[in-house]
């Protein structure tokens, strides 16, 4: 894989040219000094103060356990308490940012050049990736895994890597909408400008109505490859996500490389190597049997947690009891 190819997928440089087969965006550059905020693990984590929201979620993520060991220690007489770190602030970004959130109807999700904070979606009061202010997106960026690979890690897999990290840094803001269904987003797969391969992106759960649909919705895809595709993106080799509206109608979401950090869900890169035009195959999950949960990542430890009454352990004796009143 070349730098080349890395950075064709940046959604700076694939949204103008599928504006109006894609989520509504608005695209923001970052200063320099956000991206050393996000880097910074050297303090406490403060996010930034808020210059157009009284409401704004407060500067320092709350820790109830701190406040306990505070009220136990008591400061000598010739001792002071230093004052606290001021915290950031990018009152210009934050205007930026404010105005497009408006724009596109008041709720966003953001992602940075390739990827969308989605392993820090718990940490969010709404458990999701909808945001409403800068205090919010810097919430989910701080908190996210997911996006260190963008920040530092973004050329590891190029075999001409001269780069530790892109010229510039975009956010951006995607319109919000909160009737998206999961299981309507889809990966592809795009091997010598040939769609090879399909799957649901969503592979951690079984949708009984991915089955009745399976055909019909290869079609769709297949088509809108074809149509609007495969003559307008640069490269030969990539992977892309879309997601099919209940109009029947494919929107493009993301594009990725060809291996490096994509995954290939359902399948291994090994066997889409190998497939060749003409042989494009749509995999969902077929039954419960079927998920993959082993591909949570990046996610509280309860999630993955597999030991006797964890909450993996209940999920998992659950469907095995649901499986065998099938049986």
């Amino acid at each position: 894989m070349k730098e080349e190819e890395v950075n064709r997928c940046q959604i700076q440089n694939w949204y103008p040219k599928f504006k109006s087969l894609t989520i509504k965006t608005k695209l923001h550059e970052l200063p320099e000094s956000f991206i050393r905020y996000l880097l910074d693990d050297s303090g406490p984590f403060l996010l930034p103060s808020s210059v157009t929201n009284e409401n704004a979620m407060p500067n320092r993520v709350h820790n109830p356990e701190e406040e306990e060991e505070e009220d136990d220690f008591q400061l000598s007489d010739n001792e002071t308490d230093p004052p606290p770190p001021p915290p950031p602030s990018f009152p210009e970004l934050e205007i930026e940012i404010k105005d497009s959130i408006e724009a596109l109807g008041g709720k966003i999700f953001p992602k940075l050049n390739w990827s969308a904070p989605k392993d820090a979606a718990w940490i969010s009061p709404s458990q999701s990736l909808s945001c409403t202010c800068l205090s919010e997106i810097a919430l989910l960026f701080r908190s996210s895994d997911s996006l260190l690979h963008d920040l530092c890690k973004a050329y590891d897999s190029c075999s001409d890597r001269v780069s530790s990290r892109p010229e510039s840094f975009f956010l951006a803001l995607r319109k919000w909408y909160p009737s998206l269904k999961p299981e309507m987003e889809f990966r592809c797969f795009v091997k010598s400008n040939e769609l090879v391969g399909v799957c649901q992106r969503e592979v951690t759960t079984f949708y009984p109505v991915l089955v009745n649909e399976k055909e019909v919705l290869k079609g769709l895809i297949e088509e809108f490859f074809y149509d609007n595709v495969r003559n307008v993106f640069e490269l030969d080799d990539y992977a892309f996500d879309v997601y099919v509206t209940k109009e029947r109608r494919v929107k493009v979401v993301d594009f990725n490389t060809w291996c490096g950090s994509t995954l290939p869900l359902m399948y291994t890169w090994e066997e889409l190597e190998r497939r060749g035009s003409g042989e494009l195959e749509f995999r969902i999950v077929e039954s419960r049997r079927g998920v993959l949960p082993g591909l949570k990542t990046a996610v509280p430890y309860d999630y993955i947690d597999m030991s006797s009454g964890s909450g993996w352990d209940q999920v998992l004796k659950k469907a095995e009891e649901e499986l065998r009143n099938e049986n």
